[in-house]
């Protein structure tokens, strides 16, 4: 027997739950294929970002910094508190609960918009057909649809000669469960995950070792910005050595022995964890059977056009197996745009201003072009910008260092590009990816009213200073 559906979404993470809630809202038959499993054996909707990345990560970076600032930022505030301690296991048992009210959350609205959820693999064949093993089972079901959308995410990037153990070796999933503070922690990768990781744990008193083979801190983010960042990530403790590659890992009488080469020669340090963290690709293994027709592309990713169409007429692809960031928000608006196209709605994606966050202390935000791509690019622009530590807020709040970049271009005025470094980077981005969207320019930033005193100032007064006319800094 063959299950029929106007839409199947294979995936539930950021993008394919959030896909498959809109097009039931748009009157749809709507299944979502999605095979994670929670800690409880059962179902747990949301992929990598609620289960194992953007949130559980987001929970053990505040709970580390709460724990960072009772120890070392209070007693500035007259607060004094003796023999502070980090119960770890209540702190990754508040994470757990975070995630299981999320997922469960997803759920509930899976029940509310009479989304169909199948717990299980999917697995595109030849004319809309998919192939459904439930979890925990051999048999499969065939299933059809109208439209299929495939939203299958990512997985962890390993490299050569480092074999993850769960144990000692670990990946990003295993370094939100560990259970008492490594004495020694590496981290290969310097990117976001390593470092919003290794945050938490030396917040709590590891001694943290990132190992990154390139040259340049974040080397996608602007320069003014990645220099900021490594002057405070070494100022807090964190051990950051670029130029370095990671040849091999062995695990020898309960220690990790690392050799690395750099301009230096080759070298050996030892570690009591050891987290990959060199970034993500594609999850399309098992995906799609040799009669889909669906094609991949020279990354592995699942071609698409403008549009998230594949090369199957009716079988469509978001998130992280597709082009573009590997982004949770990304991943939901994809989901959004691709549902109303099915239902024959007007939609579109502005890629150029998706913004881009992490979530350190400070947080690290950016949309648009950096001053390295610009000048790559011999566009024309002009520059302004503004430290936090020099508006009200910031000085009274105690811990507000780094700064607002703003690029506009240098005839329209037309904001290009906002790169932020600092408290609440995360939200003040976003009236700069609203302004960007309108195609407004530095000097509406600047005639717009911000309150004072918040942070949000910091904004204005870079946007001031692209024409040179900040009033609370010399220009």
């Amino acid at each position: 027997m063959t299950d029929k559906f106007d839409v199947i979404v294979i995936g539930g993470g950021p993008g394919g739950y959030v896909a498959a809630i809109r097009a039931a809202q748009l009157g749809l038959n709507t299944a979502c294929i999605d095979m994670n499993t929670g800690k409880d054996g059962k179902s747990a909707l949301g992929g990598t970002c609620l289960n194992v990345g953007c949130i559980p990560s987001k929970a053990l970076l505040d709970s580390s910094k709460h724990y960072h600032h009772l120890q070392h930022d209070y007693a500035a505030h007259g607060i004094s508190v003796s023999d502070a301690s980090m119960d770890v296991k209540t702190m990754i048992a508040r994470k757990d609960g975070v995630v299981s009210q999320l997922t469960g959350g997803v759920a509930q609205l899976f029940r509310a918009n009479k989304v169909k959820q199948l717990h299980g693999r999917g697995r595109l064949l030849a004319d809309r057909r998919v192939e459904f093993t439930p979890h925990a089972s051999e048999e499969t079901r065939l299933l059809t649809a109208d439209n299929i959308i495939l939203a299958a995410g990512s997985v962890p990037v390993a490299i050569p000669n480092v074999s993850y153990d769960d144990e000692y070796i670990i990946d990003n999933a295993g370094a939100l469960d560990l259970t008492e503070v490594p004495k020694r922690l590496g981290v290969i990768g310097a990117g976001v995950i390593g470092l919003e990781l290794g945050s938490v744990w030396q917040r709590l008193g590891a001694e943290v070792t990132l190992l990154e083979a390139l040259p340049t801190l974040l080397a996608a983010a602007d320069k003014d910005i990645s220099k900021q960042a490594a002057r405070l990530f070494k100022k807090q403790g964190l051990d950051i050595r670029l130029g370095t590659l990671v040849k091999s890992a062995s695990v020898v009488g309960g220690e990790i022995k690392v050799l690395l080469e750099d301009k230096s020669g080759t070298s050996e340090v030892h570690f009591d964890r050891l987290l990959v963290a060199v970034g993500r690709k594609p999850y399309t293994e098992g995906l799609l059977a040799e009669d889909s027709a669906v094609d991949l592309n020279q990354h592995g990713q699942i071609e698409v056009n403008e549009k998230s169409q594949t090369t199957v007429a009716g079988v469509w692809a978001i998130g992280d197996c597709v082009r573009g960031p590997m982004l949770a928000h990304k991943a939901s608006e994809e989901g959004i745009a691709v549902a109303e196209m099915i239902a024959g709605k007007a939609a579109h994606i502005h890629f150029d201003t998706i913004p881009w966050v992490i979530y350190t202390d400070p947080e690290i935000a950016w949309v648009g072009k950096t001053e390295q791509q610009l000048k790559e690019e011999g566009v024309a622009y002009r520059s302004g910008s503004f430290p936090f530590a020099a508006t009200g807020r910031g000085l009274a709040i105690g811990n507000a260092p780094g700064l607002v970049k703003m690029l506009a271009d240098e005839d329209s005025d037309e904001i290009l590009g906002v790169h932020i470094i600092g408290p609440g980077a995360s939200e003040l981005i976003a009236e700069c990816v609203v302004t960007m969207e309108f195609q407004g320019a530095a000097e509406d930033l600047a005639r717009i009213v911000h309150a004072h005193p918040t942070l949000s100032e910091a904004v204005h007064e870079a946007a001031l200073h692209v024409d040179k006319r900040a009033i609370h800094r010399g220009n």
